[in-house]
């Protein structure tokens, strides 16, 4: 059974980069394509950035075009979005998740499993 677990969200100024990981278990994770959402407090959760299975193919929200990466190593079941030039803006809790196929995905009612979060403020 595949888990999803992210961290590496913190407390950082506007203008700075942050990278968050998410980490999957088990052996078919590397067939999943994986999404990044967040949700701002009283927002609904949105989304953020995909990849597909290979991490070949990506797709990003326009907020975040040209800031984020989204990338992936399979080898380490791992998928990384790099922050760049950070706003308060996006303040939120992020989470990755799944629906389980190869393709991107991004809406999150498709999405049935779902890592725990990872805050990440960002202050001016």
């Amino acid at each position: 059974q595949v888990q999803l677990v992210e961290s590496g969200g913190t407390l950082v100024q506007a203008g700075t980069t942050l990278m968050l990981s998410c980490v999957g278990s088990g052996r078919t994770f590397g067939s999943y394509g994986v999404s990044w959402f967040r949700q701002a407090p009283g927002e609904e959760r949105e989304f953020v950035a995909a990849c597909n299975w290979s991490g070949e193919s990506t797709l990003y929200a326009d907020s975040v075009k040209g800031r984020f990466i989204i990338s992936r190593n399979n080898y380490i079941n791992t998928v990384w979005l790099q922050m760049n030039d950070l706003t308060p803006e996006d303040t939120a809790v992020y989470y990755c998740g799944t629906d389980r196929s190869l393709t991107m995905q991004k809406s999150p009612e498709r999405i049935d499993l779902w890592g725990q979060g990872t805050q990440v403020t960002v202050y001016s």
